[in-house]
């Protein structure tokens, strides 16, 4: 965080790769709870690619434009039955939203105005090992593009 704060730039695109594995749900959610004396209570893992918004500077352009390239790498998970994905209402094809400075999720750490978190399921018997990373490439890579797309950087040469 020092360096970060220490740009004098704005930053323009912050993108938090992150995987869901089955044992998130065997695993983790159960000692989570536990820590937080609370029950646990079992739930689903998605099977596909998702994306993170924030609730506080939604950005609904932005995330489609990375499910579209993601989605020419691997399937993108599918809301459920109650039209959610891990318990949160999907506001678009593959995507949840979070208030992500009030959770202090790490996309919070930054101002940027295109922020969202990836996950992957490597543990779906549709994709390989190699699919998951082309698919978190081509999710950096459509930020990028969109942000520049929107923001051009002046280039005097």
């Amino acid at each position: 965080m020092h360096l970060v704060a220490s740009l004098d730039e704005p930053i323009l695109v912050h993108v938090d790769l992150h995987e869901t594995t089955d044992t998130d749900e065997t695993e983790f959610r159960p000692a989570l709870a536990a820590r937080d004396g609370k029950s646990f209570e079992p739930g689903n893992i998605p099977d596909g690619f998702y994306l993170v918004d924030d609730t506080e500077n939604p950005q609904p352009e932005f995330q489609q434009a990375v499910i579209e390239a993601v989605e020419k790498i691997t399937h993108i998970a599918p809301a459920d039955d109650k039209g959610e994905i891990i318990g949160s209402p999907a506001t678009a094809r593959g995507v949840i939203q979070y208030p992500l400075a009030q959770l202090g999720l790490c996309t919070s750490l930054t101002n940027a105005r295109y922020r969202t978190t990836t996950e992957v399921y490597p543990d779906s018997d549709r994709v390989t090992p190699e699919q998951c990373n082309a698919a978190q490439v081509a999710a950096v890579r459509a930020a990028i593009d969109y942000a520049l797309s929107v923001h051009p950087i002046n280039n005097p040469t």
